[in-house]
């Protein structure tokens, strides 16, 4: 199995400390905090084998660019795959509130 190198470029990081402080300080819940963000890096990671198993993009900034998203609770990591470098570049990571 080829294995991909993953990769976050610096919005993603900044994206993934805003959720936690907003979850850790609006919310009051940093135990909270602490559980999404580990769900999220764990998603991230598992980018590095069968990325292209995920949804491409169909709506957005990124809709229909070659851009694929991956769902974690109510999050959205957006990424690319360079399949020559064989490296998936997370390129941010959006809160994608849900309508009950």
């Amino acid at each position: 199995m080829n294995k991909y190198q993953v990769r976050l470029n610096k919005r993603a990081y900044r994206d993934i400390e805003e959720v936690f402080m907003y979850i850790a300080k609006e919310k009051l819940s940093p135990e909270n905090a602490e559980g999404q963000i580990a769900r999220i890096k764990k998603a991230i990671l598992g980018l590095d084998t069968h990325p292209q198993s995920h949804q491409e993009r169909q709506v957005g900034k990124y809709a229909n660019k070659g851009y694929r998203q991956l769902v974690v609770d109510n999050y959205i990591v957006i990424f690319r795959i360079d399949e020559n470098k064989k490296m998936v570049y997370v390129v941010t990571v959006q809160y994608q509130g849900r309508n009950v």
